[in-house]
C-alpha cells in the first residue's frame, strides 16, 4: 500500500521537483527530497496540517514563499520528468524511505557546515550539500507512522 495517495500527475509533479532540488546529488540525494515530499504530504501537524495532495506539498506557501526553492526560482522544475526520476517518486510514495530523510520535514542546503538544528528541529543527518531536520520529539507523532 502507498504512503499516500497519489495519480501519475502527482509522480511527474514529484518527480520534477526531485530533480530539481537534488539532480547534482545523484539518485540517492533525490530519494531523500522525495521522501522529504512524501513525510510532509502524511503530516498532520506543525506547518503541513492542511497539506495532504502531493501537488498541495510542492506548491505550498509559507511566510509568503513557495516552500521548495525550485518552484520560486523555476529553474529545471518547469522542465518534463524523465522516466528515471519518475521510478523514484514511484518508489518514495510506494514506500522508500531512509536515514537521514526518514522522518524528515526539512532539509536545506546551507552552503556550511549543518547546523545542529534549524528553525529549533534536530538535526538527523547530511547527504552531500543537503542537511536533514526532524520533528522535535512529541510534535509531531503523524510522520512516524507508515
Amino acid at each position: 500500500m502507498a504512503r499516500v495517495k497519489y495519480t501519475s500527475k502527482d509522480v511527474d509533479l514529484m518527480a520534477r521537483m526531485m530533480r530539481a532540488e537534488a539532480e547534482g546529488e545523484g539518485q540517492q540525494g533525490m530519494l531523500y527530497v522525495g521522501t522529504v515530499i512524501v513525510n510532509r504530504a502524511v503530516a498532520d501537524c506543525l506547518d503541513f496540517g492542511d497539506v495532504r495532495a502531493i501537488r498541495d506539498v510542492i506548491f505550498q506557501v509559507q511566510g509568503g514563499n513557495y516552500s521548495f526553492e525550485a518552484v520560486q526560482k523555476g529553474n529545471v522544475f518547469y522542465q518534463r520528468a524523465r522516466d528515471s526520476e519518475r521510478r523514484l517518486a514511484e518508489r518514495n510514495l510506494k514506500f522508500w524511505r531512509e536515514q537521514p530523510a526518514r522522518f524528515s520535514l526539512w532539509y536545506f542546503n546551507p552552503y556550511a557546515p549543518c547546523p545542529p538544528t534549524w528553525y529549533d528541529q534536530p538535526f538527523t543527518g547530511q547527504f552531500k550539500d543537503h542537511c536533514f531536520y526532524e520533528p522535535q520529539p512529541g510534535t509531531c507523532e503523524s510522520v512516524y507512522i507508515g
